[in-house]
């Protein structure tokens, strides 16, 4: 992380640059005008990590510049949320003087919502006794006086909870309100502003949609539970348990009562869409019984495989939500044989980095 990069008054020219950069990158595509949507220029990231530093009596926050090839001092952090700089002073000045928290404490994570929630996790290289459960329990009340916050205690095959491992957060979508359970150390957007957008552009762009909408990598169901409004029903697949226990909360404390999540790979989805092989997960599920004219993906950087390209190439309609540009061009070269872009979008959830998520609606030819 280049810290030095991070000036706000450059936000704009920064953001320019990647919306120009976007544009050059997919010159050899008929694409629409680029719509774009900005970040808060500080205090945008709900998630932070730092690494801890003993100094004598000091203790404090560092990340390692790559442009300075050196670690830096954190006493604030200016990408991470307003919660998470006022919970770094407060939290590091209870550690300090207490000899049995602060021994070979070695990172502290953060996850904060927009909405005053707030996970701490302390990680040690020593294991967590009774002694140390008593001074985290007296931790976490006397913080508890200023935060809604819990806390964890992490080391090798151990992990301590005070009281919860995730937090709620609560997101104005479109003018509705949509609760999220984000669990500790499972994947979450980290920018929640510009995620708000990216919901909002997903949802103004399937709207008088017609059919069932299919989802590959739907995390804890960000997307799902934001579309299921626009479509009759929707099936929703996710590999990591953790996130799929999120997303069953989240279909509940949101009262949808038209998605289902599968918990498999869409690789293996896939083959099961083509016939390939029958797969346990899948019994007592009518996939034919689906409707989907339309599908949503939001791959990892490495972007679709072969097959999950041909697959996605079978619906009228596609939203592909990228956070990896070139892979995301490399798959277009195919998908733009049988679809048009009618859509194109840039959604800055990292400033100050090269890194550009970007979202393209397709539409069969």
């Amino acid at each position: 992380m280049n810290l030095a990069a991070m000036d706000p008054s450059t936000y704009d020219v920064q953001l320019e640059a990647k919306r120009v950069k976007l544009k050059q990158l997919f010159t050899d595509f008929d694409t629409p005008e680029l719509e774009s949507f900005g970040s808060e220029p500080a205090h945008y990231r709900m998630r932070a990590e730092f690494r801890m530093w003993h100094e004598g009596e000091d203790l404090y926050y560092y990340m390692f510049d790559k442009a300075l090839d050196s670690k830096v001092r954190c006493d604030q952090f200016l990408p991470a949320s307003e919660l998470i700089n006022k919970m770094m002073p407060a939290l590091v000045a209870l550690l300090k003087p207490n000899t049995i928290l602060r021994h070979r404490l070695f990172q502290i994570d953060f996850l904060s919502t927009l909405s005053g929630e707030i996970l701490v996790s302390l990680l040690y290289h020593k294991q967590l006794d009774s002694e140390w459960e008593e001074q985290a329990k007296i931790l976490k009340q006397t913080l508890s006086s200023q935060f809604n916050v819990n806390l964890i205690g992490r080391a090798r095959k151990q992990k301590l909870i005070f009281d919860k491992d995730f937090v709620i957060e609560s997101l104005n979508v479109a003018g509705e309100q949509l609760q999220y359970h984000q669990i500790e150390n499972s994947f979450t957007q980290p920018n929640g502003k510009v995620s708000v957008k990216m919901l909002e552009w997903a949802i103004d762009v399937t709207k008088n949609s017609t059919g069932d909408l299919l989802e590959l990598y739907c995390g804890n169901g960000n997307f799902s539970i934001a579309l299921a409004q626009n479509f009759e029903r929707v099936l929703a697949t996710e590999l990591a348990k953790p996130s799929v226990e999120s997303a069953q909360y989240n279909i509940k404390i949101n009262k949808v009562d038209n998605l289902q999540i599968i918990r498999m790979s869409a690789e293996d989805f896939t083959d099961a869409m083509a016939k390939k092989r029958s797969y346990r997960r899948l019994e007592g599920i009518d996939l034919d019984g689906y409707n989907c004219n339309t599908i949503f993906v939001d791959p990892p950087r490495a972007g679709l495989d072969d097959n999950t390209v041909k697959l996605v190439q079978g619906y009228e309609r596609i939203i592909y939500i990228s956070c990896n540009p070139n892979t995301l061009l490399d798959n277009l070269k195919e998908l733009s044989k049988t679809h048009k872009i009618t859509r194109f979008a840039l959604f800055d959830q990292f400033p100050y980095t090269d890194h550009m998520e970007s979202g393209v609606f397709l539409e069969k030819k």
